[in-house]
């Protein structure tokens, strides 16, 4: 098909709003490893995890014989207030680059809560009023998932106490006020409010936080909690299961044009969103239907795949939940607090550490500052000022246009534009002023974390 009869914009129908989400898990011919009861080191039952999560979650966590899992049509109708999220064919940044790269990216920013995170949101906040339950926890990092379950609380009527990494709470003031003005409460953390975010704050004093301290508290809220589960952001197989909505989109978008991906690319910081974007074609690669290159892009300063260990771990930093296997920097791992904001998480979801560990991804790191070069860039170009998260696919997806220009090769490049950085002034203006700096962290850096890690025997 010409080139010429491909629109800036892909846009797709109410009608064309996926029906079903699609169950990776199923897809993988070898599954991931079960989650561990951190008491007696079995695999965690159906009970147990209700326990913590909402019981429709729970049943699509443990799916993995399905490959579609029907959305509610009371979702599905939500989703109808700002999907189908276009397919943006990059002519602009192509021009710019002098590539011969075709660049295609999804914008998942079109919301109000400017992210991809609603997307599971609300899923999770309509089983929550589903089962009867008054109120929910979480954790956020950069604070778009707190924004997005914001949103969707208050769509059902929930009561929401949201968890903010200490630092980024700092850092974004406003995105703190946009959920308390959802009806949120929002908690600095680690805070003195839990006994898990005492314990932090009497081992590292003066500590910015990290999103496993702020999972520890938030479950530890929500066990104590009359009429109340916890809620996740990422990392879990329901939550990615949730993404795939925006897999799907672009999978029918490109087949209507007659356009074949040869790479796709996401940020990767608990890996839904990377797990979304990729889910379907993925499913198709597995079955031997495609050769995409997949790649997943991490902070340098928070690098759980590329630099970290596959191994049973805790998800939180007081050891309280479920262990899953994962590649993981520890849950004693505290990151520097920079502008990574959602990316700084200690481990990686179980099914992208699935597909890492079985060569079917790779996984890059990138630096802060030369992200902001990529952030600024691509505003200029293309009009959009992206979130720092969303920047290191853009950082990664230029790269390989360049490479392109060099040998070549008119390789056809997605990347996943996961949400805007409107909130995320501070960080640009460190930039802007020359302060921002980038840390990598040493081998003795990452050792403490690394002794954090539980020594349990498994299966290579």
């Amino acid at each position: 098909m010409s080139e010429k009869t491909i629109p800036y914009k892909i846009y797709l129908s109410e009608n064309e709003i996926p029906k079903y989400w699609y169950n990776l898990n199923a897809a993988m011919k070898e599954k991931h490893d079960p989650f561990l009861n951190p008491a007696t080191l079995k695999p965690c039952t159906k009970e147990e995890l209700c326990q913590v999560f909402c019981k429709e979650c729970v049943d699509q966590e443990l799916d993995t014989t399905n490959l579609y899992i029907e959305i509610p049509q009371e979702i599905r109708d939500f989703y109808r207030m700002y999907r189908p999220s276009p397919l943006v064919r990059a002519y602009c940044l192509e021009k710019a680059l002098g590539t011969p790269a075709k660049i295609y990216y999804k914008f998942e920013g079109n919301n109000t809560s400017g992210s991809h995170k609603l997307n599971s949101a609300v899923a999770q906040a309509y089983y929550a009023k589903k089962q009867g339950l008054k109120s929910i926890t979480t954790e956020t990092g950069a604070g778009q998932w707190g924004t997005a379950l914001s949103m969707a609380s208050a769509y059902f009527g929930l009561d929401l106490t949201v968890f903010m990494v200490k630092v980024s709470s700092e850092q974004k003031p406003h995105r703190r006020e946009v959920m308390r003005t959802y009806g949120a409460k929002v908690i600095a953390s680690p805070s003195e409010t839990t006994e898990a975010g005492r314990k932090i704050l009497r081992e590292f004093p003066g500590t910015g936080g990290s999103l496993g301290c702020a999972i520890s508290e938030a479950v530890e809220k929500a066990m104590t909690t009359d009429s109340c589960r916890y809620v996740l952001g990422s990392v879990l197989d329901h939550v990615l299961l949730h993404q795939t909505v925006i897999g799907q989109e672009c999978k029918v978008a490109m087949e209507k044009y007659g356009i074949e991906p040869d790479m796709i690319i996401g940020c990767c910081g608990g890996g839904s969103n990377f797990g979304g974007l990729i889910a379907p074609f993925m499913g198709d690669k597995i079955a031997g239907k495609n050769n995409i290159d997949f790649i997943g892009v991490e902070p340098a300063s928070c690098p759980s795949l590329t630099r970290g260990k596959y191994a049973y771990d805790f998800c939180d930093s007081a050891k309280i939940t479920p262990l899953a296997r994962m590649y993981t920097l520890g849950c004693d791992f505290m990151p520097a607090p920079n502008h990574a904001g959602g990316l700084r998480y200690h481990g990686m979801s179980p099914v992208v550490s699935k597909l890492y560990h079985d060569g079917l991804i790779r996984a890059k790191t990138v630096e802060q500052t030369k992200v902001f070069e990529a952030a600024e860039q691509f505003a200029r170009i293309e009009g959009i000022l992206p979130a720092p998260e969303s920047s290191h696919a853009i950082r990664v997806a230029i790269d390989e246009a360049l490479k392109c220009k060099e040998t070549g090769e008119a390789k056809t490049i997605l990347f996943g534009l996961t949400g805007t950085g409107y909130f995320d002034m501070t960080s640009y203006k460190q930039f802007n002023d020359g302060t921002m700096t980038d840390f990598i962290p040493t081998d003795d850096d990452l050792k403490q974390g690394f002794e954090s890690i539980p020594d349990i025997a498994v299966n290579k």
